[in-house]
């Protein structure tokens, strides 16, 4: 059995606590009204002001000269209606515009909260789809591992309430992370106007519950075949979590395709993907995966899953190293056909975070492929443990970037700032995921006893 030592739970704690408090002061920091939001601003462009706002009134200005000039010969009565006319219009989009950086100021803190709550979701999420995968393939080099994954998956019912709670408090008006929730907006813009069947408060929180509760659901009933079968007779359990496996994955990846079109990619509804579920699974599956490594390395310094062996760290190596290369090709399919397209409504997706996120953008492809791709691709380095962590911390941060990248974009515009509230909120979700799992390694044998391969994966070697 596995103890859950005090200087692991503290640490956890500490986390947490550090971490609220990140959150509490990003929170407390957002502007609560226009002129605020434009003072954070000119503090942020060192006095320069508003640059946009600028150059919206420059803009409004020429059009007025061209249309002053263009219509010389008009009463001046008719000029001075127009003159008013182009300065109403002036000021109306420089309101409209200040009340958008408002709406993006106000977005940080609970961006930064939800870009930490999904990060840590989804590796709980990409484990049981690893967990799954391993029962339906009835593998034998992986039953030894199958507690650490039911330890990790136990974040999926804390991760996902928060997540959920976040949704809840986004159709309820309390953030503008999802703009199609702004009834406002929705009336001037007819393309969110033609997906309001699908994108709609009461239809996107009753699929958040239905996806929750499915996969709840099968991690808690997975578990509790996965232990009947340590004190059972015959394999009878087993056959059972087989066959339940291979059904959930059905379910999983109609499920996870559809999570990641309404949790991420409808923050902006002007752009699409066909690619995108697939694109959130590859991320999320190879920052699962990591995890499980990282923990078992763990659990083995400390005496624990004494017959887990240098194999099995690196065939968990080799997922990480070609999950990887699997993450590289679906993001480079997705950007390079977008790109050579050129199609207005696709590319500015790219063309926004190359311009405004031009560190992270970069910095997450090589994070996510250039790093993991030399450290792995060496067969001796995967079975080394020391090396292992370090490219999977690597891979970790890479793929926090990489959710990073696909949220804030669109919910906080240029106005991004890696500061006090995303640190904040990856401080308290780790120190939460951390006492979560470790807590959960303590309610059952590290080793399962009567899997029909553990005899199998005690003894795999190549």
């Amino acid at each position: 059995m596995y103890t859950f030592s005090n200087r692991l739970k503290i640490a956890s704690f500490i986390l947490m606590a550090v971490g609220a408090i990140g959150i509490a002061i990003g929170f407390m920091s957002a502007p609560s009204n226009v002129a605020e939001a434009k003072a954070i601003v000119a503090a942020q462009t060192d006095g320069h002001g508003d640059a946009h706002a600028t150059e919206d009134h420059a803009i409004s200005n020429e059009a007025a000269e061209i249309h002053d000039e263009d219509h010389a010969s008009m009463t001046d009565h008719a000029v001075s209606s127009d003159s008013h006319a182009s300065e109403a219009h002036s000021e109306d989009h420089s309101a409209a515009h200040d009340e958008h950086v408002l709406h993006q100021l106000q977005n940080k803190p609970w961006a930064a909260l939800y870009v930490a709550a999904f990060f840590f979701f989804m590796i709980a999420l990409g484990v049981l789809a690893f967990y799954a995968i391993q029962r339906a393939a009835q593998a034998g080099w992986s039953p030894l591992l199958f507690r650490v994954m039911e330890g990790i998956t136990a974040y999926l019912v804390p991760g996902g309430i928060i997540v959920f709670l976040i949704l809840v408090a986004s159709v309820a008006h309390m953030n503008h992370l999802f703009v199609w929730m702004d009834p406002e907006v929705v009336a001037h813009d007819k393309l969110i106007q033609g997906k309001i069947g699908y994108l709609n408060g009461p239809f996107f929180l009753a699929r958040a519950a239905f996806f929750l509760s499915g996969w709840i659901a099968y991690r808690w009933y997975s578990r509790k075949l996965s232990l009947a079968q340590d004190a059972a007779e015959d394999n009878t359990n087993f056959v059972k979590n087989f066959r339940l496996s291979a059904a959930f994955l059905v379910f999983y990846l109609v499920t996870e395709s559809m999570m990641s079109w309404d949790w991420i990619m409808s923050i902006d509804p002007h752009w699409f993907s066909t690619l995108f579920g697939w694109y959130i699974f590859a991320s999320m599956f190879v920052s699962g995966i990591t995890v499980i490594a990282l923990v078992t390395i763990y659990l083995k310094s400390k005496g624990l899953l004494e017959q887990v062996n240098d194999s099995h760290i690196h065939d968990l190596a080799k997922f990480m190293f070609g999950i990887s290369v699997f993450w590289t090709y679906l993001w480079f399919s997705q950007f390079m056909l977008i790109w050579y397209s050129n199609i207005p409504e696709e590319v500015t997706y790219y063309v926004t975070r190359i311009q405004d996120y031009n560190l992270p953008f970069f910095g997450m492809l090589a994070l996510n492929f250039i790093f993991p791709l030399l450290l792995l691709m060496n067969s001796d380095f995967k079975r080394v443990n020391w090396f292992v962590v370090m490219t999977g911390i690597v891979i970790l941060a890479g793929h926090y970037l990489d959710i990073f990248n696909a949220i804030m974009p669109s919910a906080v515009g240029d106005q991004w700032f890696i500061g006090i509230p995303e640190i904040g909120a990856v401080l308290f979700f780790a120190g939460l995921f951390i006492y979560t799992v470790f807590n959960a390694l303590t309610k059952a044998p590290i080793t399962p006893k009567r899997n029909p391969f553990i005899e199998e994966s005690k003894h795999f070697h190549y």
